[in-house]
């Protein structure tokens, strides 16, 4: 019989831990609840679990700072932020430190089981292929997606990348010079649709470009075209790389 997947759910709403807690068992989720920052580390030191729910609000300190200390040691974690502080700016922020997913409060629990049960996916997906470790090499940059590291030629230290940017490089990469209409490659690297003005896909990308630089001809590696999608551009000038 498979175990139960364990989430950490950080959130200082103790009501609201026990609504979500008891939803998420039901649904065959093991849940373990904290109510602010410091049990959270001490939680995740004595236990990694399968994935983080985080909320950005806590009462030591900011779920953002916490996120940020999480992502130098846990890199390959799945963290899902949730918080009633829905405002744009606040999504950007949570995915530029390394969320891989956000919802707002109050949000539908089958929702977020939905959007939890993808990070798990793609974790499970990423873990039973480590046997077979695939290497992806274009140019002056090669991708270890098992490992969720990058390296680049020039560069002696590895370029750690989150679950989802992983996902994401791994699929440019695979389909160089060749645009990826955004929706489907939201939905390859996510696991779901983009909702209305969701622009967590565009924050990734971003992220992205600045992990690993322009090419060594100053040339931008991730181009978005307008009504086509993101590309991958392969360096033109190959003597530049020797």
């Amino acid at each position: 019989m498979n175990e139960a997947p364990t989430l950490t759910l950080v959130d200082d709403d103790q009501a609201l831990c026990e609504l979500l807690a008891n939803w998420l068992t039901q649904d065959g989720f093991a849940v373990r609840c904290c109510h602010d920052a410091r049990s959270a580390l001490a939680s995740l030191r004595d236990r990694l679990p399968d994935a983080l729910i985080l909320d950005v609000m806590l009462p030591d300190g900011s779920g953002l700072d916490l996120l940020k200390t999480l992502r130098e040691s846990y890199t390959s974690l799945p963290v899902l932020m949730l918080s009633a502080r829905g405002e744009p700016l606040d999504r950007v922020l949570g995915l530029e430190l390394g969320a891989d997913d956000y919802l707002a409060k109050p949000c539908d629990p089958r929702e977020l089981t939905a959007r939890l049960r993808v990070l798990l996916r793609r974790r499970v997906a990423t873990a039973a292929s480590a046997d077979a470790p695939t290497v992806l090499t274009l140019d002056d940059v090669t991708l270890y997606p098992q490992r969720g590291t990058a390296t680049r030629l020039g560069q002696s230290a590895n370029i750690v990348l989150t679950l989802t940017e992983s996902r994401i490089l791994e699929a440019l990469l695979t389909q160089p010079d060749q645009p990826i209409d955004k929706t489907e490659l939201f939905k390859a690297t996510l696991g779901r649709k983009p909702t209305a003005y969701d622009r967590s896909l565009d924050v990734h990308i971003s992220n992205l470009r600045k992990k690993l630089g322009n090419h060594p001809d100053g040339q931008a590696r991730i181009i978005g075209l307008r009504g086509r999608g993101y590309m991958y551009v392969r360096c033109q000038k190959s003597e530049k790389l020797a």
